[in-house]
């Protein structure tokens, strides 16, 4: 079965589309997703699926009223039936019939605004219990969604390299049970210096991004500002 003609106009404004929202949205809804799931895996996987499955169904049907709000529905979905084929699956099944009642309410619901998720997520990924280098590439590959590509050439080391600092890190997250929130008062000094860095660095690619065809990523330096 062939995919859509590439001149076909639903399949362009589908790429288009799709391409837009991961590069305004994809922090945002992968913060969302991290904070119902408390996995990060989990949550990349289940976005990349969604964004996949948006290119094919948008291009047959049109773009939803609400595209974001679509994509998280989509990712929630793929992520609860990645758990259902898990075998914990007895031990997490009152947790995913709450997952599966929040999964189907509608899209204009999920997607408005997340006051404090990405939020969560920075102090998450700037644990002191991970080596700051890892801190901060984390932090901009989850929260600002650059590539392994352009966060290895600005630490210097080589994509291999980098990934497995990522592999390491969210792996760590999970076996020392980090938890996902924005830690007490008297937890927040040991962390902030490299929050306040991370976010520095999240402006400064806003400013002058160092990937994509824009010079500009005013999404990312607005952010950075909002939660700074």
């Amino acid at each position: 079965m062939t995919g859509p003609a590439r001149d076909d106009p639903r399949a362009e404004a589908a790429r288009a589309a799709v391409a837009r929202i991961f590069v305004e949205e994809y922090g945002r809804v992968l913060a969302t997703l991290i904070g119902a799931f408390d996995d990060f895996e989990l949550a990349e996987t289940a976005l990349q699926e969604a964004f996949t499955v948006a290119v094919e169904r948008w291009s047959e049907a049109g773009l939803p009223p609400n595209p974001a709000g679509w994509i998280v529905t989509t990712a929630r979905r793929k992520a609860i039936d990645r758990l259902r084929r898990e075998a914990n699956l007895a031990r997490k099944q009152a947790d995913l019939a709450d997952l599966a009642a929040a999964a189907d309410d509608p899209p204009e619901a999920e997607v408005t605004d997340f006051p404090d998720e990405r939020l969560k997520l920075i102090f998450t990924c700037c644990h002191p219990a991970l080596p700051p280098e890892a801190q901060v590439a984390l932090t901009l590959h989850t929260l600002g969604g650059l590539s392994t590509q352009a966060i290895a050439h600005a630490f210097l080391v080589s994509e291999t390299t980098l990934a497995q600092r990522l592999v390491r890190a969210k792996r760590k997250i999970k076996q020392a049970r980090i938890p996902y929130r924005v830690p007490p008062l008297d937890e927040r000094p040991e962390r902030l210096a490299t929050v306040l860095a991370v976010l520095y660095l999240i402006f400064n690619e806003g400013y002058r991004a160092s990937t994509g065809e824009r010079l500009m990523r005013l999404d990312l330096s607005a952010e950075a500002i909002r939660l700074a």
